[in-house]
């Protein structure tokens, strides 16, 4: 664990101050020859690029997996694995349903038309589980719960073979689980260029979710607009703010458990009292030394002059996770406006919301929460507008579209409008 602490210099700036520490030891990514040679090559590249970086003892000869393979896996799955799983899926399913909204909305406008707005699903969603360091059918269900529900008719997941060349057994039992239609084996960025674009196995999606790494989350950015996307989800965050009867051996470990994850995602502790950030720090360093997998996770400590300041902080830093280990955690939340997830009181820990409290565990890191937030159905859905314009509302509004067109300069936008007025009595 790499420790540092920082001196209180207003919300913005200490904010600042500790991406630019922790983006000291991130990757140089650049994923524009990955995406030229996955557009021109398609599987070829894919199976190449997945034989370099994943399956690097027994290569695979084609990257869709049999679904068969899914269904033997989940027939396999220890009993009790299965029922948590279950569970899992149950809790994230009921947030997800929460979600949809079927009505359509219908404006009746004062001039006559009638303006209705409904939502539909994309026709097809790319899903991604990471692979590496562990298993992810957790991400499985996270990816695949939201889209079924949002009514997506075909899903897609890709996750990265190990290096025998599989699909590791967990994530093809999830899969199955939730009802995928194909698996293929590939991760990093040509898995995602390979959804976005599609090769000759593999048909192009719609919408593209799931979590990552660098690559993964800079080939989302690199395809945005071609697809969507869910969000720029990357190395995992926590933010803790620790009161001052937190429990900082509790908080030490949800610290340790985001560092499994990997070294490159950013941890905070944040607390008004020294001694707290003290104890923390030992804390942390005590069970990051006696725990294997804990990678060396940069943690930044500061000092704030008031809770006030600890929720600023975190409005500027957008963390993926927020813990507010305080006594009045419920209505600190409320101020929250751009963590990923906000986990309050001291029974919160992020790994709840990891698996199995039923929110959703793809999130946005790197500070995108100002813009963008959990994986939920609305990322597979998309809005349809139905404009009904009736004779009498013709009337009236055409004289308005003739006026505003002709004023930027498209006077046939507005004879358009007109002769439905001129020639329509």
């Amino acid at each position: 664990m790499r420790v540092r602490r920082f001196e209180w210099d207003g919300a913005a700036e200490t904010a600042v101050a500790i991406r630019a520490w922790t983006a000291e030891a991130a990757p140089d990514v650049d994923v524009a020859t990955i995406e030229r040679r996955v557009r021109e090559e398609g599987d070829a590249a894919v199976l190449e690029l997945t034989a370099r970086f994943d399956a690097t003892e027994r290569p695979p000869t084609e990257l869709k997996v049999d679904s068969a393979e899914s269904e033997r896996a989940l027939a396999e799955l220890d009993g009790e694995l299965r029922e948590s799983l279950e569970l899992a899926a149950g809790n994230i399913r009921t947030v997800a349903e929460a979600q949809i909204d079927e009505v359509q909305r219908v404006t009746d406008l004062t001039q006559g038309q009638r303006v209705a707005v409904r939502e539909v699903p994309v026709g097809a969603a790319g899903l991604y589980a990471p692979g590496g360091r562990a298993a992810y059918p957790s991400s499985v269900l996270m990816c695949a719960i939201p889209a079924r529900v949002a009514g997506v008719e075909r899903l897609a997941l890709a996750s990265p073979p190990g290096p025998d060349g599989s699909v590791n057994r967990l994530v093809l039992a999830a899969a199955a689980l939730c009802g995928i239609d194909e698996v293929y084996a590939m991760g990093g960025a040509q898995a995602i260029f390979a959804l976005a674009y599609g090769t000759e196995t593999i048909a192009a999606v719609d919408a593209i979710a799931g979590p990552g790494n660098a690559w993964v989350r800079e080939a989302k950015r690199a395809v945005s607009g071609t697809v969507g996307i869910d969000s720029l989800a990357g190395p995992s965050e926590l933010m803790i703010v620790a009161g001052h009867d937190a429990d900082v051996e509790w908080a030490a470990l949800d610290l340790c458990a985001q560092a499994e994850h990997g070294g490159e995602g950013p941890l905070l502790g944040v607390s008004v009292e020294e001694a707290v950030l003290d104890s923390l720090a030992a804390a942390t360093e005590r069970a990051a030394g006696e725990r294997s997998g804990v990678g060396d996770a940069p943690l930044a400590l500061v000092r704030v002059p008031g809770l006030t300041d600890a929720i600023d902080l975190a409005n500027a830093f957008a963390p993926e996770h927020l813990q507010l280990m305080e006594e009045d955690a419920a209505l600190l939340a409320d101020r929250v406006t751009t963590a990923g997830c906000v986990f309050a009181g001291r029974n919160g820990a992020t790994a709840f919301g990891d698996y199995a409290a039923g929110s959703n565990h793809v999130l946005p890191t790197g500070g995108a929460g100002r813009f963008s937030g959990p994986l939920g159905p609305h990322v597979f859905r998309r809005k349809i507008a139905t404009v009904e314009v009736s004779a009498e509302a013709a009337a009236k509004l055409a004289p308005h579209v003739d006026r505003i067109a002709r004023a930027e300069g498209f006077p046939v936008h507005g004879e358009s409008a007109m002769i439905r007025v001129e020639k329509g009595k």
